[in-house]
């Protein structure tokens, strides 16, 4: 019997088998697990385009997306466990972004490259993180005028 992948919009309901996949993933996720971010994390996945994938009641995948107004979508988050991988659960996840809104343009922030190449995605550009330790402007120096 073929086991049917069921994508649905998050809820609540989904939060805890969630977290666990999410932290499953260890040290380079824990930026969404970790205790002190973790509430944050939760309710910007209540704030965001997020679906989740399961098979039969098994979570086994998910992605968080930015709605860029009326004119991008902005993919953050894609993760399908390792015992789905292979599966293009990944792939399905990424159609209903196509689907639900079919006049944006779709753009993935990756740190996994290879994959988003394997499925035929165009890399444009890069991301970069500006931190306190590298401000652009000294705000002390900045005078507004009425």
């Amino acid at each position: 019997m073929k086991k049917e992948i069921n994508i649905k919009s998050y809820t609540l309901a989904d939060e805890e088998r969630l977290m666990k996949i999410i932290e499953a993933e260890g040290e380079e996720w824990k930026a969404y697990w970790a205790p002190e971010v973790r509430e944050k994390y939760q309710k910007m996945l209540l704030d965001s385009l997020t679906y989740v994938a399961y098979e039969n009641d098994e979570i086994c995948g998910y992605s968080r997306s930015f709605v860029d107004g009326h004119i991008a979508v902005w993919v953050v988050d894609l993760l399908v466990t390792p015992k789905f991988r292979g599966k293009h659960i990944g792939r399905q996840l990424m159609e209903c972004i196509y689907k639900d809104y079919p006049n944006h343009t779709v753009y993935v922030m990756s740190d996994v490259d290879e994959y988003y190449k394997k499925q035929g995605y165009e890399k444009i550009g890069s991301v970069f993180q500006v931190t306190a330790n590298n401000k652009l402007l000294n705000y002390r120096t900045i005078k507004l005028s009425n």
